[in-house]
């Protein structure tokens, strides 16, 4: 697993600056103040839990407790994809459609640094 949240976090990371750079020299022209906050949002989550990511892979190696580790590694990868990926989608789009689901990937990301809170008690 260790190897596996390096590659998703680089990956993410990658795509974090990737799409920061798209939002900041075409998106600044195409979308209104707001929507290109929302988007930016979306862009800071997704850096800061791309290098949770790689904090995982390594500390999973140091916890020992690999089950929740990795459980925690999970749900940063899914709180991902719903909060950034809802927040690109819903400025992008406009369609109101992805809002609701802006707070289930929220959730995910506090799921996950729980469970590595957890990880790290036991």
């Amino acid at each position: 697993m260790m190897k596996l949240f390096v590659l998703l976090g680089s990956l993410n990371a990658f795509l974090s600056v990737a799409l920061g750079a798209f939002g900041a020299h075409i998106l600044k022209q195409k979308l209104t103040p707001d929507k290109l906050d929302v988007f930016q949002t979306g862009v800071h989550y997704h850096m800061i839990h791309a290098i949770a990511l790689i904090a995982i892979a390594i500390l999973s190696d140091k916890l020992g407790n690999t089950s929740m580790v990795n459980a925690s590694g999970w749900a940063i990868f899914i709180g991902i994809i719903l909060f950034s990926g809802s927040l690109y989608a819903l400025s992008l789009t406009g369609i109101k459609f992805f809002g609701p689901i802006t707070p289930l990937g929220g959730l995910s990301f506090l799921v996950g640094w729980i469970l590595l809170a957890i990880a790290a008690l036991k």
